[in-house]
């Protein structure tokens, strides 16, 4: 009998996954925020209709909802408002902390004795809009009217997809604008700590700080074995944690979402150059590649971010 080696096996199940998405439409993660009111006659339906939407919704198999308890903890921790995160220019924001790629808001607005409800579809990495929107009497069921609110939230979604969320980056792009951007500067020596987790399961190898350090070294830095006691000889710290974990299986498909904190130390002073943190959602039919997916591209998408910032200070310090 022919033995395959584990490589040889997570490669197949990759592929094999990848062609069954394919054959699927693409399922964007989603965030429902509070819909403004707008009529004497319409104080507490914000709040009704953005329910009732999330319920109409989430039993949808081509979306996927981001928690909103968990969302509404993690945009109080980080003391930002609701009401002040669901205009197109504060959109990323709340993409980076949820991991959503679209968010969902919008108003009802009282017309004499008509009723209307107007959604709001805003891509949360292009601050691009699209529009749903349905009219109604004020003394009609709002069930009836937010059940086709949500058929048109759908259809706008699918037909406007990519003009709202971008395409994915190839990681070949992403090295090639990170080399641009740091032209010729000096590439300090650092070493990639970033302990992970897949909640309820344990973790095979760490995702997360692999995607860093390759990317590190593709750019041309030296890095350091900050486990096997090389850390000393690094000028930067890179250290962090991250977490996966699997949500609601949606159909055949199974939503995973991962958060990674990362902070960038001077290792002599101790003193912080970076710090940031990113949220994404990856679903696959396969729980643990969309759990080692969903680490890498949020590591990708720190590094973009941080990266230039280790340059940067390196040359500072260095009187550049």
């Amino acid at each position: 009998m022919r033995k395959f080696s584990f490589g040889v096996i997570l490669a197949l199940l990759v592929v094999c996954s990848a062609g069954a998405l394919q054959a699927q439409d693409v399922v964007y993660p989603t965030a429902i925020f509070p819909f403004q009111e707008r009529g004497a006659d319409v104080k507490g339906l914000g709040t009704q209709v953005s329910d009732l939407l999330f319920a109409s919704l989430v039993a949808d198999p081509s979306m996927y909802l981001v928690d909103r308890e968990d969302m509404a903890k993690i945009l109080q921790e980080q003391e930002l408002s609701v009401s002040g995160l669901v205009n197109p220019t504060e959109a990323v924001q709340v993409g980076q902390l949820t991991g959503a790629k679209l968010i969902v808001t919008g108003s009802v607005i009282q017309a004499g004795d008509k009723l209307v409800l107007v959604a709001k579809v805003i891509g949360a990495e292009t601050s691009r809009v699209a529009g749903a929107s349905i009219k109604g009497k004020v003394d009609q069921d709002i069930d009836e009217l937010v059940e086709s609110l949500a058929a048109e939230i759908v259809k706008e979604i699918g037909e406007n997809s990519e003009q709202l969320v971008p395409k994915v980056v190839p990681k070949s792009d992403r090295i090639a604008t990170l080399k641009e951007k740091l032209g010729e500067a000096t590439r300090p020596v650092v070493s990639v700590s970033i302990d992970e987790r897949h909640v309820g399961r344990a973790t095979i190898d760490p995702a997360a700080e692999t995607e860093m350090t390759l990317i590190l070294q593709e750019l041309g830095f030296e890095v350091v074995d900050a486990k096997a006691g090389a850390k000393d000889a690094a000028a930067i710290k890179i250290v962090g944690e991250g977490f996966s974990e699997f949500s609601a299986r949606a159909g055949s498909l199974a939503p995973v979402k991962a958060r990674v904190e990362i902070k960038a130390i001077d290792a002599k002073t101790g003193t912080i150059i970076a710090i940031d943190r990113q949220t994404s959602v990856v679903v696959d039919i396969n729980e643990q590649i969309a759990g080692k997916s969903a680490l890498q591209l949020a590591a990708a998408t720190i590094a973009e971010r941080m990266i230039p910032k280790l340059v940067k200070s390196s040359d500072a310090k260095a009187g550049k």
